[in-house]
C-alpha cells in the first residue's frame, strides 16, 4: 500500500539533551512522508519530493494548522487496569489490594481479556500512541489476548505476562516455576511475531520471590534480545517496605542488579527515589527509566526529576509511560503536561522541544527501537500521529499569539490532549482519525 502526508513535520535525528535543539529538533513547515509496504519511502520539503512521487499517489493535505509527527511511544502501562482508572482515595500498596489485584483477577476470561485489550488499543491509537512496553496479568490468556489484539491492527508492541508469587490473592499467584514456563512459552509464541516484543515482567520485588527474580534473571540470560520490565522506587513506604524485604542487598535497585535484571532493554517504572549510586547503575548497565508523571501525583507518590537522570555525567535513558491505571489519561500530551509540572517542582522548567523528544524518539531510545521508531526519516517503520494545533477553541484562540513555533508547540504541550489527534497511522495504513465514523 502506498500513501502520503502533507503537512508541517516536526521529528528529531538525536538526543537534544546531550547535543541541543539546534541540532537535533527538525521543523519542516510544508513537508511531504510517502510509506510504502510499512515503512517511510520518502521525506523532505514539499517543493523537493512531490517531483519524486508517482504522479497517481494520493496525498493527503493536512494544512498550515496542523503538526505531523512520529507516533507517541508509552514505556509504562498496564492494560488490565482500563476497567480501574480514576479509583479513589489510596496510595500505591493500598491500591494495589484495594482495586489492582481484584480486577486483574478478571483477566483468567480470555474474553474479558480480549475487550479489554481491544478499548485499551483503540483508545491509545486515538490518542496517538502507536507503540507502547505493556504489562498484561498473570494469566498467559491476556497476553495472548492483547497480541493477538494488536498484530490484527499491526501495532508494534511489547508486552508480558506478570510474574508473581507472593503478596497478592491466591488466584493471582503463580510459581518460580510456571512462571518461567509459561514466560519461555508465550516468548516462542508471540517475541519476533511480526512486530511484537515479549518482555520479561517480574511485577516488583515485593511480589516475587529470591527464587522467581532467579527464574526471570535466567529468562533475560536466555532470550536477550527480549526486554524487562518492572517497577523501582517509586512510593517511600514501598522503598522501605522493599528494603526489608531484601537485607542483604545495598537498596532496591541492586535487587534487580544482583539478579541479572538490569541490562540494556530493562524499563523500570518510575525511579522517583533512586539514589545517585543506583542512577549510575542504570547509566552503567544501559537500562531505562520510564518516567510516569500523571501516576507519581495521582498516587501521591513523589516528583520525578528528570534533569537528574539525564544529567550528563551519567546519563540515562528516559522514556515517558502513562501508567494507566494510576496514570489518568492515554493522552502523550496530558502527560507532557505533567511532566512540565513535575519538572518546574524540581526546579526547571522543561521546553516543550525537550519533552516532545520524550515522547517519541526519547522513548524509542528507552526500548532500543530507534532504529525503528520514534521519528520520521527514510527507511523508518510509518507510524505517524497528525495533531491539530487549534482542536479547541481556547487554543485557537490562544495560538493567536504565538510568536514561534516553539511557543506554538508549548501551548499544545499544556493545552492539548486526545482532542488534538487528527489522525494516526500505524505501519502506513491509518487506523484512526477523528473526523471519521466507526472503525478503519
Amino acid at each position: 500500500m502506498r500513501s502520503a502526508v502533507r503537512g508541517p513535520v516536526l521529528t528529531y535525528s538525536g538526543d537534544p539533551f546531550a547535543a541541543g535543539l539546534d541540532s537535533t529538533m527538525h521543523y519542516e513547515p510544508d513537508a511531504i512522508v510517502a510509506m510504502e509496504a510499512g515503512r517511510i519511502t520518502h521525506f523532505g520539503p514539499a517543493e523537493k519530493i512531490d517531483p519524486l512521487l508517482p504522479p497517481d499517489l494520493d496525498v493527503t493535505p493536512y494544512g498550515k494548522d496542523a503538526l505531523i509527527s512520529a507516533g507517541f511511544v508509552d514505556c509504562h502501562v498496564h492494560y488490565p487496569q482500563v476497567p480501574m482508572i480514576a479509583s479513589y482515595g489510596e496510595q500505591l500498596l493500598d491500591w494495589l489490594n484495594t482495586y489492582t489485584f481484584p480486577v486483574e483477577q478478571k483477566f483468567s476470561d480470555k474474553d474479558f481479556a480480549r475487550s479489554v485489550a481491544s478499548a485499551f488499543l483503540r483508545e491509545s491509537l486515538r490518542s496517538g500512541t502507536t507503540t507502547a512496553c505493556v504489562y498484561c496479568t498473570v494469566y498467559p490468556q491476556s497476553v495472548d489476548a492483547l497480541f493477538e489484539e494488536a498484530e490484527a491492527l499491526g501495532m508494534r508492541l511489547a508486552a508480558g505476562k506478570v510474574m508473581m508469587d507472593r503478596n497478592a490473592p491466591g488466584p493471582l499467584l503463580d510459581t518460580p516455576k510456571s512462571s518461567y514456563d509459561e514466560s519461555k512459552a508465550l516468548i516462542g509464541k508471540w517475541h519476533g511475531r511480526g512486530r511484537l516484543m515479549y518482555a520479561i515482567t517480574p511485577r516488583f520485588a515485593g511480589t516475587s520471590s529470591r527464587e522467581q527474580l532467579e527464574a526471570a534473571g535466567a529468562l533475560c540470560r536466555e532470550h536477550p534480545d527480549c526486554y524487562m520490565q518492572t517497577h523501582v522506587a517509586e512510593n517511600k513506604s514501598e522503598v522501605a517496605w522493599i528494603e526489608g524485604l531484601f537485607p542483604e542487598r545495598q537498596g532496591y535497585l541492586d535487587i534487580y542488579d544482583h539478579y541479572a535484571l538490569c541490562r540494556p532493554r530493562a524499563v523500570f517504572g518510575h525511579g522517583i527515589y533512586l539514589s545517585d549510586a543506583e542512577m549510575q547503575t542504570v547509566h552503567r548497565t544501559g537500562s531505562a527509566l520510564a518516567h510516569c508523571p500523571t501516576s507519581n501525583f495521582f498516587l501521591g507518590s513523589g516528583v520525578f526529576n528528570l534533569r537528574r537522570a539525564v544529567t550528563q555525567e551519567r546519563p540515562v535513558r528516559v522514556g515517558l509511560g502513562t501508567d494507566l491505571g494510576a496514570g489518568t489519561s492515554f493522552s502523550m500530551l496530558s502527560t507532557l503536561n505533567e511532566a512540565y509540572k513535575a519538572a518546574q517542582l524540581s526546579g526547571y522548567a522543561l521546553s516543550a522541544g525537550h519533552a516532545y523528544y520524550l515522547a517519541t524518539r526519547g522513548g524509542a531510545r528507552a526500548l532500543y527501537l530507534e532504529d525503528k521508531v520514534g521519528s520520521i526519516a527514510v527507511g523508518m517503520e510509518a507510524d505517524l500521529v497528525v495533531l491539530d494545533m487549534k482542536s479547541t477553541p481556547a487554543i485557537a484562540y490562544r495560538m493567536q499569539f504565538a510568536e514561534s513555533f516553539e511557543q506554538a508547540l508549548f501551548i499544545q504541550m499544556m493545552l492539548g490532549d486526545d482532542r488534538a489527534v487528527q489522525a494516526t497511522y500505524v505501519a502506513g495504513r491509518p487506523v484512526y482519525r477523528r473526523d471519521a465514523q466507526g472503525d478503519l
